[in-house]
């Protein structure tokens, strides 16, 4: 039975973490934990709670490991407790993956030096400052044993691509036939290269400021290692 654990942390992106496990439930022989520095109840990013299953210190080795976006990276990226966890197991997991910001989390623990990795579109700049890290600008980006999805929805792409790796592709396709994953958005401003520039041009500046901080402390930490 593999054993996939799902970080948590407060102000996570609720559908960053919620798509992928829904996925993940449905692999065959699968155990799921979701993990956090505690047992106490994680509010996420829009209020949505739910509780951990276990903590870092009594977590067994994982066969696969997924990190989780959203607002709460800023201050998971400097939480030395989840980077040594994940460092520690991700020497014997069969798969390590991320979705969105996930992505920053893993770079920042070196997980991704020198591999090919993605993350939500307004993060690739942030990705790249880790300058071992490949940075690609695509849904989901598979190298070896390392997957890592762009911006919230791709966690499901990510979670039926790995399954398909795992499992095979019927598994796969059964399991996106289940969940009835047929994605036909009503407006095409899914991604910066559809969307019209003036959408393209709101999103940037309202999250402007949040942006530039989560750089300053990304280039901090990379000056106090």
């Amino acid at each position: 039975m593999r054993h996939i654990g799902l970080i948590a942390f407060n102000n996570v992106t609720q559908l960053d973490l919620t798509a992928p496990h829904e996925v993940f439930s449905r692999f065959p022989d699968a155990r799921i934990s979701i993990i956090a520095e505690t047992l106490e109840p994680i509010i996420s990013e829009k209020g949505f709670r739910f509780l951990p299953d276990a903590t870092f210190e009594n977590t067994p080795q994982l066969d696969i490991i997924f990190v989780p976006g959203g607002p709460g990276i800023s201050d998971a990226i400097e939480n030395k407790k989840l980077m040594n966890f994940l460092v520690q197991q991700a020497h014997k997991a069969q798969y390590i993956t991320s979705v969105c910001t996930g992505a920053l989390i893993l770079a920042q623990a070196g997980l991704l030096d020198g591999f090919k990795a993605t993350t939500h579109w307004l993060s690739l700049d942030l990705l790249r400052l880790h300058k071992k890290v490949k940075t690609i600008e695509k849904r989901v980006v598979v190298d070896k044993n390392r997957i890592t999805g762009g911006g919230v929805t791709a966690g499901i792409d990510m979670a039926l691509v790995l399954a398909e790796k795992i499992y095979g592709l019927e598994v796969a396709q059964n399991i996106q036939l289940m969940i009835e994953y047929n994605p036909k958005p009503p407006f095409k401003s899914g991604s910066p290269k559809l969307a019209l520039p003036a959408v393209v041009e709101k999103i940037k500046s309202e999250r402007k400021t949040i942006q530039e901080k989560r750089r300053d402390r990304i280039l901090k930490m990379m000056n106090e290692n």
